[in-house]
């Protein structure tokens, strides 16, 4: 199983930009692994569900919501292990914490229903 590090978020004004990481790994030290694994990013605002904000295929292909699409950009670094959230032209609902989560089994989607497992997430506010 995939142990996820997600890192990255902070404190900005609105339209400022921040890169989240989210860092796979295993106990056995398994190079590699999350290029079998498609990765998704959602986030959980106060009060309110966790949401699949984006997402990206093991082979590559992005998903975006629609209220972050143009603005947002996953891209992954399967040497490193790493899925990359490029967040830019941040709003104030864009507000909340953030986890990166892989499918429930190689080459599946992630979805909220659906994840091997949760990162312990990373806060992201936007100030007004």
């Amino acid at each position: 199983q995939v142990q996820l590090l997600e890192s990255g978020g902070g404190l900005v004004p609105a339209g400022g930009s921040l890169r989240l990481s989210c860092t796979g790994s295993t106990r056995t030290g398994n190079d590699y692994v999350m290029g079998f694994y498609s990765v998704g990013w959602f986030r959980q605002a106060p009060g309110k569900e966790r949401e699949r904000v984006a997402l990206i295929t093991w082979s590559g292909g992005p998903w975006y919501a629609d209220s972050v699409n143009g603005r947002f950009t996953i891209s992954r670094d399967n040497v490193r292990n790493t899925v990359y959230l490029e967040m830019n032209s941040l709003k104030p609902e864009d507000t909340g914490v953030y986890y990166c989560a892989t499918g429930a089994a190689p080459y599946a989607l992630p979805t909220t229903a659906s994840v091997a497992s949760w990162g312990q997430g990373t806060q992201v506010t936007v100030s007004s």
